[in-house]
């Protein structure tokens, strides 16, 4: 079972709200896709959430885009920014992304985002979202959301 990140929200409005503030400070984040020879391949990406959807916006023909539509599993994790703080934890989706055709919805999000064209724009579907954390300062946490299935809690010593 796949979905979006509306009705991810909408099932765990706590836990999207942490990892939409954990993805808002920085521009860039990391996306994780596949190689042709099934390798991983980590780049840089700018990522929107609108209209219920995380958007993954990419130049004409960039590896990365070649990569998700040949394979559409992705693994994107928030930036962790400076220093090994992380204010809100360590945040991680996992999902499969797919591309926008539809002029309509191009449409709209070119007018919000205003993103150089040409452009690849894909959708994502969520399969995972993960966020780990210190608690109290002895706890490792690591929330794990599933579609489908509530927030599991695990702690760590």
């Amino acid at each position: 079972m796949n979905t979006n990140w509306g009705a991810f929200a909408a099932a765990e409005p706590d836990l999207a709200k942490t990892v939409q503030e954990r993805f808002a400070p920085y521009t860039h984040h990391v996306l994780a896709t596949l190689r042709k020879d099934g390798s991983p391949r980590t780049t840089g990406l700018e990522v929107r959430f609108l209209d219920g959807e995380l958007w993954l916006g990419m130049m004409p023909d960039s590896l990365k885009a070649l990569d998700l539509r040949r394979d559409p599993r992705f693994a994107l994790q928030a930036n962790p920014g400076p220093g090994t703080g992380m204010g809100g934890g360590d945040v991680r989706i996992g999902g499969r992304a797919v591309e926008v055709e539809d002029g309509e919805t191009r449409r709209r999000y070119t007018e919000e985002v205003e993103p150089p064209e040409p452009f690849h724009l894909f959708r994502t579907e969520l399969t995972e979202v993960v966020r780990t954390c210190v608690e109290d300062e002895t706890y490792l946490v690591l929330q794990v959301w599933k579609p489908g299935e509530p927030v599991r809690t695990l702690k760590r010593v």
